[in-house]
């Protein structure tokens, strides 16, 4: 008697998958979906602490873009993951390959403050005003 033809639910008829299952990362959209996903966040820093030379005592609000790109995965994002991950994906220069959407900055606010010598100081595109999944 011949075997029954495969499922294409079936793992095994898919060439190179095994019968174990596969890891599937499960979200709910409820609060813990909502802070993990990509979007604005701030954080209270001193403007001496920005790292770009000014001296000023005054504290600014440093806007960035964090979080997960889960729900924004293309076809090709998981082909290209597939392929790095099977080393078969020739990068002689070792560059990094990013194989997922990144949460980054759309938009960008300039941040004004006054400096020790009571100067105005303006650093254009400090901070994120808007953030995407992009990639």
């Amino acid at each position: 008697m011949p075997p029954l033809p495969l499922e294409a639910s079936d793992p095994l008829s898919i060439p190179g998958r095994s019968r174990r299952e596969p890891k599937m990362l499960v979200m709910r959209r409820g609060d813990a979906w909502e802070e993990r996903r990509c979007r604005l966040r701030g954080l209270q820093l001193r403007v001496q602490d920005l790292g770009l030379g000014y001296q000023s005592e005054e504290i600014v609000l440093f806007k960035y873009c964090s979080g997960s790109c889960l729900l924004n995965i293309t076809n090709h994002d998981l082909t290209l993951s597939l392929l790095v991950r099977q080393a078969q994906l020739i990068n002689p220069s070792r560059e990094k390959i990013v194989t997922d959407p990144c949460c980054r900055p759309t938009r960008f606010a300039d941040v004004t403050f006054l400096d020790t010598t009571n100067r105005w100081q303006t650093v254009e595109k400090l901070c994120a005003a808007e953030c995407s999944c992009i990639g």
